[in-house]
């Protein structure tokens, strides 16, 4: 199982588009966390998630244990076969999403130029950036 753990970053919901079930979360390089990349998560087939607007000490996106799969599925209803597509978003258990293998990606910001996103445009871009999904 790989995990995506990016601790003491600013995360955002960036953005949801419905006709297409995407959600975005990203993370902006900024002076006040300390860091230079720009990170996004994209997560496809998003069937339902309970998010927050901010996650302030960043992410920690994996697959959930038996049990906390188990009381997310007795919340909402969830058939015991989305237990592989529902993913934790935080260390705490707090949000969740049920969807597809999370994807991301990963660059420095001052090398994307006039690219404000990852998911956009070609890849790989023409600069160095990392990749990978949440299994």
């Amino acid at each position: 199982m790989t995990d995506l753990i990016r601790t003491g970053r600013l995360f955002r919901v960036a953005g949801f588009n419905p006709s297409h079930r995407q959600l975005f979360l990203r993370s902006e390089a900024t002076l006040v966390d300390g860091t230079s990349t720009h990170i996004e998560v994209h997560i496809g087939h998003v069937t339902l998630m309970l998010l927050q607007p901010y996650y302030r000490n960043g992410l920690h996106i994996r697959r959930a244990r038996p049990e906390e799969f188990a009381m997310v599925a007795e919340r909402h209803g969830l058939e015991s076969a989305d237990a592989a597509y529902t993913w934790m978003l935080d260390p705490d258990g707090d949000s969740f999403v049920v969807g597809g293998n999370p994807s991301w990606r990963e660059a420095e910001y001052a090398l994307m130029g006039g690219r404000e996103s990852l998911y956009d445009g070609p890849w790989p871009p023409d600069f160095p950036a990392d990749s990978g999904n949440v299994h």
